[in-house]
């Protein structure tokens, strides 16, 4: 089915639904040789995964990776690899009662109209489920980026209208909603608890940064890098809105304020200021490349709600079940494995355009 393969050189395909057996992606072109192990993978999948604390849904999945191909005394073989992990602890019993009504904020309304026919447990292939695949596959491809010291990492920048004053790197794991403010941290945690016992959600902001990434990356016109890297987040469940460099606040500034000026530093051409987020005219500028995505509130709220059926009758809803009151603590790895994605496609091409 189109829409399920992303990238060119590096490419993944990721298939399964949240509800069904199992759930996994397939990854074409990922150079052989590489020394990879299931628990570096599973080191990922754990930050995505279900139930890790008090701000995710409750539901539990262990998420262990099984390596089906691709993968010879522990190398890349350069052919295809495929991995899955299966769904452990689904329930659909909640979703039996509101099969016919559509839910406010999800994509069953979308998926009749273009399908005639939809998965309505836990949404089928429309769940963040799915980013299972995308996970496992951005942790090879951070390992391929690290060889050439390119590092992606994210945090949450917002959650509500709660946004973070400092920064520390190291604080990013070290609390459960991933902000690098620990003051600000416990402040959103206390905010989404507030909003799971409204039976409501929150949105939030997340920020991610790429450090070590060379000039020379992306190809004009259309798949510009910034446009291939807002692509990537904007695929994901939940985000409705991408920004490179300082995005929409470039529209308050003057030309003057908002170029990058050139300058020479240890022998190298750099810019003073990194306005433009590591990209000029779709090709990467050797400074970071820093992006926001925004996630929406969680559709899912245990609170009615109007609607209609299927048959366009009016009717209530109460969404029931497992979910997260805000997505954006686990949101941060599946932004870190879309930009690596981008990222190591991007290095590949590269390769093509210079002799």
């Amino acid at each position: 089915m189109p829409g399920n393969t992303f990238g060119q050189l590096f490419r993944i395909s990721t298939w399964g639904e949240s509800h069904g057996e199992s759930i996994g992606v397939v990854i074409d072109g990922c150079p052989a040789g590489l020394p990879i192990t299931a628990e570096e993978i599973q080191k990922e999948l754990d930050r995505r995964r279900t139930g890790q604390s008090k701000v995710t849904t409750t539901r539990k999945e262990p998420d262990r990776i099984r390596i089906l191909s691709g993968v010879f005394q522990g190398k890349t073989t350069g052919t295809p690899l495929a991995m899955m992990v299966e769904n452990a602890d689904a329930d659909s019993s909640k979703y039996e009662l509101i099969k016919h009504l559509y839910r406010p904020g999800h994509a069953d309304f979308t998926y009749d109209k273009k399908y005639g026919f939809r998965d309505y447990r836990g949404g089928g292939r429309s769940s963040a489920r799915e980013t299972v695949g995308r996970v496992a596959a951005g942790a090879i491809a951070k390992k391929l980026l690290a060889r050439r010291k390119i590092k992606v990492f994210a945090y949450t920048r917002q959650i509500g209208d709660l946004v973070m004053q400092s920064f520390s790197q190291k604080e990013i794991e070290n609390n459960i909603v991933r902000c690098p403010d620990k003051k600000m941290a416990e402040q959103m945690v206390q905010a989404i608890l507030q909003a799971r016992k409204d039976g409501d959600s929150l949105g939030g902001v997340i920020e991610v940064v790429a450090k070590g990434v060379p000039a020379g990356l992306g190809e004009p016109v259309f798949d510009r890098l910034d446009a291939d890297l807002a692509k990537a987040l904007m695929s994901l469940p939940a985000v409705k809105g991408v920004e490179v460099g300082i995005g929409f606040e470039a529209a308050r500034l003057r030309g003057s304020e908002c170029n990058d000026v050139f300058i020479a530093k240890n022998g190298k051409i750099t810019t003073k200021t990194n306005n433009a987020g590591g990209v000029l005219g779709g090709i990467s500028n050797g400074n970071d490349i820093v992006l926001r995505m925004v996630v929406k509130p969680t559709s899912s709220i245990n609170r009615e709600q109007d609607t209609v059926t299927q048959k366009g009758r009016k009717s209530k809803i109460r969404v029931e079940g497992r979910h997260d009151p805000c997505v954006a603590p686990r949101a941060v790895p599946m932004a870190e494995a879309m930009v690596a994605l981008v990222l190591i496609d991007h290095l590949l091409r590269q390769k093509q355009a210079q002799l």
